[in-house]
């Protein structure tokens, strides 16, 4: 993702000092490094090593900061209030989203960059999660133009809002 449009996403969001935030599928930093810039808590988690080791040389003297290496859908969340923003795998959308949503989790407000059609699909419902008791609204935010990514995605891009 483009910094411009990264930068963009993180403003709209608001965050500061006071917030842990996830950055799923964090790649090169794109969105780790304005999230930094609030000074909040950034856990950077991304599966394949050379991006891991760029990220940590990147960020080695931002103490806020913590790359971790797996798989998304091996990731533990945490147990204190958090939040996501993040451009993840358009791949593992669905679990991702399952897993956030799922009874007991901390989440308290997501913004994920994603297929258009499943945002749009998720937004028109109005929830997310599993089961009777959907305990998320899913809401569509904003597209993401497909020049805002190098390379640019299979697909036009959008961002959906999960919260409370």
């Amino acid at each position: 993702m483009r910094a411009d449009w990264a930068a963009r996403l993180v403003t709209d969001a608001g965050y500061g000092p006071d917030d842990l935030v996830l950055d799923l599928g964090a790649g090169d930093g794109a969105l780790t490094a304005p999230l930094a810039a609030t000074g909040a808590r950034v856990l950077a988690v991304e599966l394949h090593p050379e991006r891991v080791r760029r990220l940590r040389r990147r960020f080695a003297e931002q103490p806020r900061v913590t790359v971790l290496e797996l798989d998304l859908l091996d990731l533990r969340l945490p147990s204190r209030p958090f939040s996501v923003l993040a451009n993840p795998p358009w791949s593992l959308a669905k679990p991702l989203i399952a897993a956030l949503t799922a009874p007991g989790t901390r989440l308290g407000r997501a913004d994920l960059v994603l297929q258009r059609g499943l945002v749009g699909d998720l937004g028109r419902k109005g929830t997310a999660g599993t089961g009777s008791r959907r305990r998320y609204r899913a809401e569509y935010l904003t597209s993401v133009p497909r020049w805002a990514f190098s390379p640019a995605p299979p697909a036009p891009a959008a961002v959906l809002r999960l919260h409370r």
